[in-house]
């Protein structure tokens, strides 16, 4: 087991719901050397009482003001147990999808960026066009278009503001590469151990 000299590696993986995120956590999880904890929003969700939710899983366009001063103290709390994690020596990969579309800006991703200063992060962007995206809706949840034929506005929401800045050690589209395939190319990343991180930067966006 590793210690604090040698910590638990992170992989983030940011997209929209459909994007294909779980599917990677997965064979990470499977596959990669040592142990792996998935510790995404999906997991965080199911501990949060019913009438808080959607809790950390809000979509963007500030639909529910009412929840969003609890939703960075719940960002900091995910982040925190992540860091804990890796301090003790475990890996984490996390599937979230981080927006600042709130009903004003709360700038979660930096604070989160903080959290985990000094630790190995790998910010991986997970990229998926919307009419795959619209697919797999509806494969999954039988969810369709709208009834005038148009992408419903939450899901165009995500795709907006999802990937805002923009800023990843590495990009893979779901739609080109399989999970497996996509989960090799973070491997080939990590094992070329890429410095600095996209977290620095991302912390230098707003100081502490």
């Amino acid at each position: 087991m590793s210690s604090i000299n040698n910590p638990g590696q992170i992989v983030i993986l940011n997209g929209a719901p459909r994007s294909g995120k779980s599917s990677i956590a997965m064979i990470i999880q499977d596959t990669f050397e040592g142990v792996w904890v998935n510790l995404g929003v999906d997991h965080f969700m199911k501990m949060t009482p019913k009438r808080y939710h959607p809790s950390i899983g809000l979509r963007p366009g500030g639909e529910r003001p009412d929840l969003e001063p609890i939703i960075t103290h719940m960002y900091q709390a995910m982040y925190e147990s992540i860091a804990a994690h890796s301090r003790v020596g475990i890996n984490v990969v996390v599937d979230v999808g981080h927006h600042d579309g709130y009903s004003a800006p709360l700038g979660i991703l930096p604070k989160c960026a903080w959290i985990l200063n000094g630790l190995p992060v790998l910010f991986v962007g997970i990229h998926c066009p919307i009419e795959d995206i619209m697919k797999r809706r509806i494969e999954t949840w039988n969810n369709s278009y709208a009834e005038n034929g148009a992408i419903p506005e939450p899901v165009k929401r995500w795709q907006h503001y999802v990937h805002r800045p923009g800023i990843y050690d590495l990009e893979v589209d779901t739609s080109l590469w399989s999970a497996k395939e996509c989960a090799n190319l973070i491997l080939q990343q990590l094992e070329n151990s890429p410095s600095p991180s996209a977290f620095q930067f991302i912390r230098d966006m707003q100081p502490e």
